[in-house]
């Protein structure tokens, strides 16, 4: 849709699980690929220079932040996400915090309580240019604002 070509999966391997009967309370960090059915109590992120992609499945939940190249979340994180490759947020996805990204997919039903921020290298949406006041033919104080941040 727009020209634009859809990208494909996430894919890779899983080389690491924490299964949904487990929880953990302590920084996780992980190398290659991590699948998350339980729950984590402290920041995900991913170490090393080899690619690594984090699924959060339905049941998954994350409390503190996602620092990684690539992630898929279908469960709830509650923190800031920092994803600056991709970011995949499925329909039953609940995230509190804001969504730091390089790309996007988003499906429909899936809940973020936070901002959306492109990363430095990630096309950035363009500002709109102020509408002029109906009766001063000015710019509205909140878009002359805007426009001047940007």
């Amino acid at each position: 849709m727009f020209g634009r070509k859809k990208a494909g999966p996430i894919t890779g391997r899983i080389d690491t699980l924490i299964s949904k009967a487990a929880r953990v309370q302590g920084d996780v960090e992980f190398a290659g690929g991590l699948h998350l059915d339980g729950r984590v109590q402290g920041h995900v992120r991913s170490v090393g220079t080899e690619p690594a992609t984090l699924w959060i499945s339905e049941q998954g939940t994350v409390e503190g932040g996602v620092e990684v190249p690539s992630v898929v979340i279908n469960g709830t994180v509650i923190g800031d996400v920092h994803a600056r490759e991709r970011v995949a947020i499925g329909p039953q996805s609940r995230i509190t915090g804001n969504v730091h990204y390089g790309t996007m997919e988003m499906t429909l039903g899936a809940q973020i309580d936070g901002k959306l921020i492109p990363m430095s290298g990630a096309a950035a949406p363009t500002a709109q240019p102020p509408r002029p006041d109906a009766e001063s033919g000015e710019a509205a104080p909140d878009a002359r604002r805007i426009a001047a941040a940007g």
